[in-house]
């Protein structure tokens, strides 16, 4: 099992990273807010899945131990293999996931791409006993986090100029640390079209 990887990052795509260690690239499958999080040449460390087929072994990277541990456990659902764990950590974290369960909350959960009614169901058949979510929590408890009205429209304005929503999310991550607490939506949007220029 390889639990962790650390290096330089060789590569860095919409959903993988390649990572050099010890003069080996190692593809490591990620959610697409991990690798848009990498910069090449920079070092990072991953947590770790190491999936084994009979006719492959594929490594999948998260930025947290708990992270990856949620989507191990995603794969003890069946019918949810790891594309399918991974597109589920790509559209919901860890908390969101568990209180979706808790909550029995379907609608969430179908907001994936690739999970419908019935895996939703299933997803709650199967984790609730396991997934740590505190008895009775509360159903109307709010499941995502409140976006920002900034944040939206310069998202709207980037996937507007044909960027993809992950690339205009990863750009405006990558963006926010210097804009402030509720900076500007033209500043914004300069800073994150500077990010994609990059």
């Amino acid at each position: 099992m390889i639990a962790s990887v650390t290096g330089s990052a060789q590569h860095v795509g919409l959903d993988r990273v390649v990572v050099s260690v010890g003069g080996v690239g190692m593809l490591v499958h990620t959610p697409p807010a991990v690798a848009a999080a990498c910069r090449t040449g920079s070092e990072v460390t991953l947590a770790t899945s190491l999936v084994v087929r009979e006719d492959s072994l594929t490594l999948y990277g998260f930025d947290a131990d708990g992270t990856r541990d949620t989507f191990e456990l995603l794969m003890t659902v069946s019918g949810v293999g790891p594309r399918v764990a991974l597109a589920i950590l790509s559209v919901l974290t860890p908390d969101t996931l568990a209180a979706a369960v808790g909550s029995e909350d379907v609608r969430t959960l179908t907001k994936v791409p690739g999970i419908g009614k019935k895996g939703a169901e299933r997803l709650v058949l199967e984790l609730r006993d396991k997934i740590g979510v505190v008895p009775g929590a509360v159903a109307s408890a709010p499941v995502e986090p409140v976006v920002p009205p900034w944040r939206t429209q310069v998202l709207e304005a980037l996937v507007g100029l044909g960027y993809s929503a992950s690339q205009a999310e990863g750009a405006l991550d990558r963006a926010a640390g210097g804009l402030g607490g509720t900076p500007d939506v033209s500043a914004a949007l300069r800073a994150a079209l500077r990010e994609l220029a990059g």
